[in-house]
C-alpha cells in the first residue's frame, strides 16, 4: 500500500486544521496572509479528517489522533498525554492481542495473565473500556474481552481522565482502536509465523475497489493465532474475522459498515501461590497450579455503522454506532492458600457463564471559523451507551490440597457444581457535549468544554437455591463534567500545554444501609511540553501530572481495629503524582524509536490503603528501536528493546508480597527480499531473565514473566 491508495475524495484544497489548536500558519505575518487563509478555509474543510492510515505513512510516528478529542488533532495540539502504536510498530513486535502490546507501551502497566485476559493500568488505574473509532464498550480481564490486533491500523492511548467524551470511564484514561479501512486500489498481504511453544500465526488481509468508479470499496482480514505456553498445560487460541465496506454516497458523503468477529479458546491459569509469609516461590517457570480441565471459551461480535459528511463551509458531521455482543464460558481450578512449610496448598475452583449486549451511538458536528484574525473551531455532539450484562457463577473453596513441587493437574477432580448465583446489571448513559477551541493569537489555543450526562444503573443478584433477589438502582441527572486546556506554540517545534479534566465513576459497593455508594470523583491537572521534529516524523513529550480520586469505596474498621466486611464506606481519597518522558518516531533517517520513562508516586490521603496501587512500580522504562540499513546492507533491519521497572509489592491482611525490579531485553532482525516479500525474526527475553512480572496475595495470581522465545515470520504483500 502507498499514499496514493487513499486520497481526498472531495476534490477541493486541503488545509491542516487541528481540532484543539490550529497548526496552519502558526505565525501569520500579515493581515493579507490571514485573509488568504480564511478564504481557503471556507471551501476546504478539515484536512485531518482525511489523515492517512499509519499503514500507509509507515514508521512509528503518527501526526494526529482522535482519542479524547472526538475530532482529529495533531499530537502537539492535544493538551494531554497520548501515545500512538502504529501498524509498523505492531507488526515489528508481532503482537497478537492488546495486552501484549500494552506491556511494552510507555506509561502503561500490564498485569499479565492469559493473552486477551490481562489487566492494563495507567497512572494506577485499570482501563475498563476500549473504544473502536471513538465508540466504547467494556473491557474486562475476567471475561477475556481484550481485543486482538489484526483488524487495526493503530492504537491510540490517552492517559488520565477524559470526561468530556467518556465521563464514566476509569481515571487511567482511554484506549481507542482505529480500524483498518478499505483501500482505493487492490492490495493485500499474507502473513505466516512460527515460534517457540508451537506458536502459529496466519493472516490474510485483502482490500480494494468493488466497482469500476471506485466508489464502493471493501476489505477483509482473517487471522488465526494458536500457541502453547512456557507454562505446562496452558494453551491459547485467538481467531479474528473482520470485514468492512465503504460506499461514497456523494463526493462529500461516505457510508461505512463493518463486522468484527473474535473467538478465544484457552486453558487458563491463575499463576502461582507464594509461601504463607508472602515470600515468592522459587520453582520452575513451567509450573502449573491448575487442573487439566481448566478451560475458557469466549466470543465477541462487533457491528459498526458510520455516516460522515463534509460540508462546503468546512464543517464535518458524523453519525456512528457500534453494537457489541460478548459470550464467555469458563471453569478452572487454582491455588487458594499460601504454601505451608511442605509446599502444600489448598485448591479451589470457579465456574461462570457470561453474556453482554452493548450499544454505543455518537453524533457530532465540528466547524472551523475565523475570529480575532485566526482559525478557531467548535465541536458539538450527543452520545448514548447501553451496557447489559448477565452472568451465573459457582465457586468451591475446598477442592483438596496439592503440592507446588509435585502437582498433578489430572488429579484435580472436576466438581459437579451447579450455578449458585445469577447476576444482571443494566447501565445507561446519555450525554450532550460541546468544546470550543479559541485562538486569540496565532500561537495560543484556549480549549474549553463541558458535558451534561444522564446516568442510570440497576442490578440484580439472585441466590438460585432460594430464589431470593436483591435489586439496587442508582440514577444521576444532568451531571456536569468540565474540561479546560491550553496550548502555546513557543516556536516552530515546541508547545507548552496544560489541562484540567474530570470523570465520575459509579460504584457497585453497598453502604451500611444497603444502598449503592455515590460515584467516585476523579480530577487531573497536567502540564508539559511537546515537540515535533523532522516535519512531524519525530514526536517528544515531557509531562507532569497530579490525579486525585475521591469518594472511593473503602473497608471500615470496628473499635478494635478489625475490618468490617459486611459493607463499605465512601471515604477514600488517593493522590497520584508523577512525570513521563516519551520519544516516538524517526530519530534519524531509517532509525525508528518508541521509548518512555514513567515516575509514579501514590499517597492515600484518607481511607484504607489501596493494595492495588502498590503493584505499580515507581519507575518504569520502555525502549524499542529499529534501524533500516542502506547501501550494501540495503534490505536488512535490526531492532532491540528494553522493558525495565523498579520493585513492586502487594499487601493485604497484614501479609506483604514483594517482587524485585527487573529488566528484559528483546531483539529483532529482518530482511526484505524484494518489495513484496520480507522475513522477520524476533527473540523475546533474549537473556532468558527469570523474574516475577505480576504478584498478588500469597494464595494466587503470582506470575513469572515469559522465558526466552523465538518467533519467525514471513510476509508477502501485493
Amino acid at each position: 500500500m502507498n499514499a496514493a491508495d487513499i486520497h481526498d475524495r472531495a476534490g477541493v484544497p486541503i488545509v491542516l486544521i487541528g481540532a484543539l489548536s490550529m497548526t496552519i500558519l502558526p505565525n501569520l505575518a500579515s493581515a493579507q496572509q490571514s485573509e488568504a487563509r480564511l478564504e481557503t478555509l471556507t471551501v476546504a474543510g478539515n484536512r485531518l479528517y482525511d489523515m492517512l492510515p499509519s499503514e500507509v505513512t509507515g514508521g512509528y510516528a503518527v501526526d494526529a489522533a482522535t482519542v479524547g478529542t472526538r475530532t482529529p488533532a495533531s499530537l502537539r495540539d492535544i493538551p494531554q498525554s497520548v501515545t500512538v502504536l502504529s501498524r509498523d510498530y505492531l507488526s515489528d513486535r508481532q503482537f497478537v492481542t492488546l495486552d501484549q502490546a500494552a506491556k511494552y507501551t510507555p506509561g502503561l502497566r500490564t498485569l499479565a495473565n492469559d493473552d486477551g485476559r490481562s489487566s492494563i493500568f495507567s497512572r494506577g488505574y485499570e482501563y475498563n473500556e476500549y473504544n473502536v473509532d471513538g465508540l466504547p464498550a467494556p473491557m474486562s480481564s475476567l471475561w477475556g474481552t481484550l481485543p486482538s490486533m489484526a483488524a487495526l491500523d493503530r492504537v491510540e492511548i490517552m492517559r488520565g481522565p477524559s470526561g468530556l467524551f467518556n465521563s464514566t470511564s476509569e481515571l487511567g484514561g482511554i484506549v481507542n482502536m482505529v480500524r483498518k479501512r478499505p483501500t482505493d486500489t487492490f492490495s493485500g498481504a499474507l502473513t505466516g509465523r512460527y515460534g517457540s511453544w508451537n506458536q502459529r500465526y496466519l493472516e490474510a488481509d485483502l482490500g480494494g475497489p468493488l466497482d469500476a468508479e471506485g466508489r464502493v470499496r471493501g476489505r477483509v482480514d482473517l487471522a488465526l493465532a494458536d500457541r502453547d505456553s512456557f507454562v505446562d498445560v496452558k494453551e491459547n487460541r485467538n481467531e479474528s474475522f473482520y470485514g468492512t465496506l465503504d460506499v461514497d454516497l456523494s463526493d462529500a458523503t461516505t457510508l461505512s459498515v463493518a463486522w468484527w468477529r473474535q473467538d478465544k479458546e484457552m486453558v487458563p491459569g491463575n499463576g502461582l501461590p507464594a509461601w504463607s509469609d508472602g515470600t515468592l516461590l522459587d520453582v520452575p517457570r513451567s509450573t502449573f497450579l491448575g487442573a487439566d480441565w481448566n478451560r475458557f471459551e469466549g466470543s465477541m461480535d462487533d457491528a459498526f455503522l458510520e455516516l460522515t459528511h463534509r460540508f462546503a463551509n468546512g464543517g464535518h458531521g458524523r453519525i456512528a454506532a457500534r453494537g457489541s455482543w460478548r459470550d464467555a464460558d469458563l471453569a478452572y481450578a487454582y491455588s487458594a492458600s499460601g504454601a505451608d512449610a511442605n509446599g502444600d496448598v489448598g485448591m479451589a475452583a470457579i465456574g461462570r457463564t457470561f453474556s453482554q449486549d452493548t450499544l454505543a451511538v455518537d453524533a457530532s458536528y465540528s466547524q472551523p471559523f475565523a475570529v480575532l484574525g485566526g482559525i478557531s473551531e467548535f465541536v458539538v455532539g450527543s452520545d448514548f451507551k447501553r451496557y447489559d450484562t448477565d452472568y451465573r457463577a459457582w465457586a468451591l473453596r475446598n477442592l483438596g490440597t496439592s503440592n507446588v513441587f509435585d502437582h498433578d493437574p489430572s488429579a484435580i477432580v472436576r466438581p459437579g457444581q451447579d450455578y449458585t448465583t445469577a447476576n444482571r446489571e443494566s447501565e445507561r448513559e446519555a450525554g450532550v457535549y460541546s468544546k470550543l477551541t479559541l485562538r486569540p493569537v496565532a500561537s495560543l489555543a484556549l480549549i474549553g468544554g463541558a458535558r451534561l450526562s444522564w446516568y442510570d444503573v440497576d442490578s440484580e443478584a439472585t441466590t438460585l437455591a432460594t430464589g431470593r433477589t436483591r435489586r439496587d438502582e442508582q440514577s444521576l441527572d444532568a451531571e456536569v463534567t468540565p474540561y479546560a486546556g491550553a496550548v502555546w506554540d513557543i516556536d516552530d517545534a515546541h508547545s507548552l500545554y496544560a489541562s484540567y479534566s474530570e470523570v465520575f465513576q459509579p460504584q457497585s459497593a453497598l453502604d451500611e444501609q444497603g444502598d449503592l455508594l455515590e460515584p467516585r470523583q476523579g480530577r487531573q491537572y497536567e502540564a508539559g511540553i511537546k515537540g515535533s521534529y523532522r516535519d512531524g516524523a519525530l514526536n517528544a513529550r515531557l509531562t507532569l501530572f497530579q490525579l486525585t480520586d475521591e469518594n472511593r469505596a473503602t473497608t471500615p474498621y470496628d473499635e478494635n481495629g478489625a475490618p468490617i466486611s459486611a459493607y463499605q464506606v465512601a471515604s477514600g481519597e488517593t493522590r497520584i503524582r508523577g512525570g513521563e518522558l516519551e520519544l516516538g518516531g524517526e530519530l534519524m533517517p531509517g532509525w525508528q524509536w518508541l521509548a518512555g520513562y514513567t515516575y509514579l508516586d501514590t499517597e492515600t490521603l484518607s481511607g484504607d490503603e489501596e493494595a492495588l496501587f502498590a503493584i505499580m512500580p515507581r519507575h518504569h522504562f520502555t525502549l524499542w528501536n529499529r534501524y533500516d540499513f542502506g547501501g550494501a546492507l540495503s534490505g536488512w533491519r535490526v531492532g532491540a528493546g528494553l522493558n525495565a521497572m523498579s520493585e513492586f509489592a502487594f499487601e493485604r491482611g497484614g501479609t506483604r508480597v514483594e517482587a524485585p525490579g527487573y529488566g528484559v531485553v528483546d531483539a529483532m532482525v529482518g530482511y526484505d527480499f524484494n518489495e513484496s516479500l520480507s522475513a522477520t525474526l524476533n527473540v523475546n527475553n533474549l537473556l532468558d531473565k527469570t523474574y516475577y512480572a505480576r504478584i498478588a496475595t500469597p494464595a494466587t495470581f503470582n506470575f513469572y514473566g515469559e522465558s526466552r522465545s523465538v518467533v519467525a515470520g514471513i510476509r508477502y504483500t501485493f
